[in-house]
């Protein structure tokens, strides 16, 4: 039976050019026409596997609920496209009128991928396209709009959200990003409203690396699917990881972001990696790694055009044919790339800011992340590329270059929980899972071993045995504030003055205010044998204290601005924060004042700590790091040294008693032999 399709503008695969995907069918704007279809089978409906109608059910539950924005964590590969279109016929309209859906992307890949689904599974609904010079009406079933082409002119205006029943975001991690918010305030989706239509957005890695709260678009995420339990289902391939160290120096590289806290600036990256020798390695790690017949579809990462042009030539000298692709690079060109590296028809495949996202090339058998970055969700989002299931590909082997944590890299090892600096040889995912659980019960027993001799020791019963323990010793107040050791870490992932108190306790001193950044460790429940049931759960709370100036107290009480499982994150918000109402002047580490030498009322408060030491003098010490100083001393160092102090009085005591139990036991041994007189 022949199909009658009401359209106004009609999408079709153009069988000629095979790079552009859609054409448009001349007809007048904003206007019904008639087209009708020959006659042809229907589509193949789509069987969803177990875990995608899970997912449906959930978000309908959710919907149900009286719930509007609403979020989809899926791993890469685990067919989220599929999905939100499934989503189309199954979400009730709130009323009549409210029948359309409006699917929004960012990339004009997933604009045409996502059109494709939805013709494929709607053939008698209308799918329109806004993207580039394609513009639909604002009257189709079904629109699939680019982020970008939409909030172009007075595109938004024609779509009323009073029409729509449903809004999906394809790769939601970017839905705060301005433009989003923009065109979510047009939809009535800024804030909860009865009349709004129902938002779900979609994506793999929902965490932002800037600070930025996805809460401001998204309520809650209904269901989640990590790509752990994906590999473990036999839903996506089994991943090896092997890390090569790069010996890439990256101190000096400059990072995005309020106060260089987020991902690598491009350009300074490059000068840092893009070198013979570095590039040298790389291919070097491939040939012993996953050269033909060990892998035949290599997928290399790279930090922008001219890194990927020295890879490429240094695949090429050493006989590989390795060919790249960019996003300049012409569509029918890539087009025409991407299906003879599909067909294995060349081994390497380079790329720099083209493949992270919505890209599916299954024949992948081996990722090289020849870029080091900052950002968990582009190191996800690289992997993501080699774990789609293809015929005859047993597991994906991704290649980590990787390079100092100094400066804050995220590696595959931190995505498993272990050291930043473990360097690993053809692990896999759960090899890494196992390796990562083993360390944090080496040092749950290590925390448990310390508490045992606590106790004993307030017990005073020595045991005999004697214990090797390493601490650092501080002889002095001053020496413990002097110590930035414990800046390390967070001042590699945050570009401001941020000092370490306590292991538990940062804090960040403004020109008035100060910020705090504490850890709180929520103990599990005990059962009768009082033994802990479960994991300790560790939180980040981000605080403000105002300063006062009413001489009864220097600080106004604590307001938290924040709290989240994530260091790193807890870190990023805060420093946000400190940027929106601060001054970099008097937070920055990178301030020229830092490193002048000490003033003079530096130098007579830390004077006054160090007792019978010598006197500091002018040019012994920076102001930076004398501010620091200070700033540990206000916040709670003169506690954390009674501590320690304490803490090695203790371990003193301990160690008495062992010395005078092994002299008794001296004392009382027998030997065997003559009995003196």
């Amino acid at each position: 039976m022949k199909r009658l399709i009401k359209t106004a503008l009609r999408l079709k695969e153009s069988p000629k050019d095979p790079t552009t995907s859609f054409q448009l069918w001349p007809s007048r704007p904003f206007t019904t026409t008639t087209t009708r279809l020959s006659q042809e089978s229907p589509p193949t409906p789509i069987q969803l596997r177990a875990y995608q109608e899970e997912c449906i059910q959930a978000v309908l539950t959710s919907i149900t609920q009286g719930h509007k924005r609403l979020g989809i964590s899926l791993a890469t590969g685990a067919g989220k496209t599929v999905i939100f279109t499934h989503l189309i016929d199954r979400v009730t309209p709130p009323n009549p009128q409210a029948t359309r859906t409006l699917i929004l992307a960012h990339r004009r890949e997933l604009v045409e991928q996502a059109a494709r689904h939805c013709q494929s599974a709607y053939p008698n609904k209308t799918v329109e396209v806004e993207l580039g010079n394609l513009q639909a009406t604002g009257f189709a079933d079904i629109t699939v709009a680019s982020m970008q082409s939409i909030l172009s002119k007075d595109r938004l205006l024609k779509f009323d959200p009073s029409n729509y029943k449903l809004v999906l975001v394809d790769e939601a991690h970017h839905i705060v990003a301005p433009g989003y918010l923009k065109i979510l305030e047009h939809m009535n989706l800024r804030q909860k409203q009865p009349d709004s239509p129902t938002l779900v957005g979609v994506s793999a890695t929902f965490s932002r690396s800037d600070g930025l709260k996805l809460g401001a678009a998204i309520d809650e995420i209904v269901y989640h699917k990590d790509y752990i339990d994906m590999i473990a289902d036999k839903w996506l391939s089994e991943v090896v990881f092997t890390t090569v160290e790069s010996r890439a120096d990256l101190s000096g590289v400059r990072a995005k972001g309020a106060g260089g806290t987020g991902e690598f600036e491009t350009a300074s990256l490059s000068r840092a990696v893009n070198s013979p020798e570095l590039n040298d390695i790389v291919v070097r790690a491939w040939f012993a790694k996953a050269a033909p017949p060990k892998r035949q579809s290599t997928l290399v990462f790279c930090v922008d055009l001219s890194h990927v042009a020295a890879l490429t030539e240094r695949f090429r000298h050493h006989g590989i044919d390795a060919r790249y692709v960019f996003g300049d690079t012409p569509a029918k060109e890539r087009a025409e790339t991407l299906e003879k590296f599909k067909k294995k028809e060349f081994p390497v495949l380079l790329n720099c800011g083209v493949f992270t996202e919505g890209t599916d090339i299954p024949n992948i058998d081996c990722v090289v992340l020849a870029r080091p970055t900052r950002s968990r969700n582009l190191l996800i989002q690289m992997i993501g590329r080699g774990m789609r299931l293809h015929e005859g590909k047993e597991n994906c082997h991704v290649i980590d270059m990787v390079a100092s944590l100094d400066v804050g890299i995220i590696t595959t090892p931190t995505l498993f929980g272990l050291d930043p600096d473990e360097l690993v040889a053809e692990k896999t995912g759960g090899e890494l899972l196992a390796l990562a659980r083993e360390e944090r019960e080496k040092k749950e027993t290590a925390e448990g071993r310390e508490k045992r001799m606590s106790k004993a020791a307030k017990k005073a019963c020595p045991t005999g045995e004697s214990y090797k323990v390493a601490f650092t010793e501080y002889d002095s107040v001053f020496d413990l504030i002097s110590d930035a050791a414990g800046e390390k870490h967070i001042r590699a992932i945050s570009q401001n003055a941020w000092v370490q108190v306590n292991p538990n306790k940062y804090v960040l001193s403004t020109d008035r205010d100060v910020m705090r950044l504490e850890k709180e460790v929520a103990e599990p429940p005990r059962g009768k044998d009082g033994e802990e049931e479960g994991e300790r759960k560790t939180m980040w709370k981000g605080y403000v204290m105002r300063a006062l100036s009413n001489g009864k107290s220097p600080w106004a009480a604590p307001r938290e601005i924040l709290r989240t499982m994530d260091f790193r994150d807890a870190v990023h918000g805060c420093d946000r924060f400190v940027a929106e109402f601060y001054a970099p002047f008097y937070i920055s580490q990178r301030m020229p004042w830092r490193k002048a030498p000490a003033s003079e009322g530096q130098l007579r408060f830390l004077n006054k700590l160090r007792s019978k030491l010598v006197p500091l003098e002018p040019g012994d010490i920076t102001r930076g790091k004398a501010a620091d100083m200070i700033t540990k001393i206000k916040h709670g160092a003169r506690g954390r040294f009674a501590e320690l102090e304490a803490e090695r009085k203790r371990r003193e005591k301990i160690n008495m008693y062992a010395e005078m139990e092994m002299q008794r036991r001296e004392m009382e041994k027998v030997s065997v032999g003559p009995v003196a007189s």
